[in-house]
């Protein structure tokens, strides 16, 4: 039986790599949240951004404890549902399948390939109840064009409308001969490890969400590999921009779910058998 839980938030705001917390976050109150899925990857920190009610949760847990092959997504999305959240606004540390996507850059993906093994749990419906929830188009396109809009308000973030992740297992990186497969045969843009299933979770669960990726780096394609000094500088420099931009993104979001100009909140009216 589930119970109700103490405090309610509209928008969820999950941080990747180098986002660990949120400055600005105020009325704080921290939560450990029992899911049928075990815990997730930490405790939620529900507070008022901009006069919103928002969740923050730390993919990685504080301190960069979980791998992305160990993250627990189907918890991480079933707490964020159980407290009222609509919105999911997910960020990301990516690399780069582009000569034109620049480390420094971000990029709000619209389209992934899934190259995970399976390990990880893709969804909710295991038995009793079966669902094919369609991801033809798996962010929700309303919250990417807040997302931009509000970039365009930032000089110093340069920004890519679109752009197709391509999600590997991990821990480790792509080969040489991988990467120049996902660059020059599946014609991906960028490369990460978290994306999936977290996406297609989120929308079995009907909440809205989008990803800000943010370019740490050339994935190997390139001749020169980058340095760890390299990535962490700019990570710094990513994480600096992102935690002025999400503020503003709150401010956007509609403040009511009738606003929403998307699919994403139906997501189950076409999909189950």
């Amino acid at each position: 039986m589930l119970v109700e839980p103490p405090v309610k938030a509209e928008i969820g705001i999950i941080g990747g790599s180098g986002l660990y917390e949120l400055p600005g976050i105020e009325n704080i109150r921290e939560l450990k949240v029992y899911t049928p899925y075990g815990m997730p990857s930490d405790n939620i920190v529900i507070g008022e951004l901009k006069g919103r009610k928002v969740a923050f949760l730390a993919r990685h847990g504080r301190g960069h404890r979980l791998p992305p092959h160990r993250v627990n997504y189907r918890a991480n999305i079933w707490a964020l549902k159980t407290l009222g959240v609509k919105w999911i606004l997910a960020v990301s540390a990516v690399g780069s399948l582009r000569g034109d996507y620049k480390p420094g850059d971000f990029v709000v993906p619209d389209q992934f390939i899934d190259m995970t093994k399976g390990i990880r749990p893709h969804t909710f419906f295991e038995g009793g109840v079966v669902a094919h929830v369609s991801t033809a188009d798996p962010f929700c396109e309303h919250l990417r064009k807040i997302i931009l809009k509000a970039t365009s308000e930032f000089p110093d973030i340069r920004v890519h409308s679109k752009g197709t992740y391509v999600c590997i297992e991990g821990p480790r990186f792509s080969t040489r001969a991988e990467s120049r497969v996902w660059k020059e045969v599946f014609k991906a843009d960028i490369i990460g490890m978290t994306l999936v299933p977290e996406v297609s979770l989120a929308c079995e669960a009907q909440i809205c969400y989008a990803t800000i990726a943010m370019i740490t780096d050339y994935d190997v394609w390139a001749e020169k590999p980058v340095t760890a000094e390299e990535v962490m500088r700019t990570m710094s420099e990513n994480t600096a921009k992102v935690k002025k931009l999400i503020p503003r993104i709150v401010e956007l979001l509609p403040s009511t779910p009738d606003e929403r100009e998307c699919s994403c909140c139906k997501s189950l009216e076409t999909a189950l058998v």
